[in-house]
């Protein structure tokens, strides 16, 4: 499977994005899919996930603002994000995978300035 986000950018504190996510290959049933993000120099976090079991999650940090959405037939996911603060400010990885295992696409930059 090869992943290709986009949607990034450049944005003001309330304001609002909707990132996108392109896959190739075969995502089943029993795929994860979501998207993570990275500060630099801290560790990569998950942000929100359709688990494999059907279930919606997402760090409490972005709780009732960021809703992750996905569209079976296109193979593609995406991340709309309103309300960002600056400490939103990272590059956004989507993801996929099946158990412990997964892969991650080239990543899109999201800057929110305050």
């Amino acid at each position: 499977v090869q992943l290709q986000a986009s949607g990034g950018g450049l944005v003001q504190a309330g304001e609002s994005l909707r990132l996108s996510c392109a896959a190739s290959g075969t995502i089943s049933e029993f795929h994860f899919i979501g998207w993570d993000r990275q500060v630099p120099g801290k560790q990569r976090e998950v942000v929100a996930r359709f688990t494999s079991g059907g279930d919606i999650v997402y760090a409490n940090s972005v709780k009732g603002r960021f809703t992750i959405s996905r569209d079976n037939a296109k193979k593609t996911w995406y991340l709309q994000m309103n309300s960002l603060k600056p400490e939103d400010t990272a590059v956004y990885y989507c993801t996929t995978g099946i158990g412990g295992t997964g892969v991650w696409g080239q990543g899109t930059l999201v800057t929110v300035s305050s």
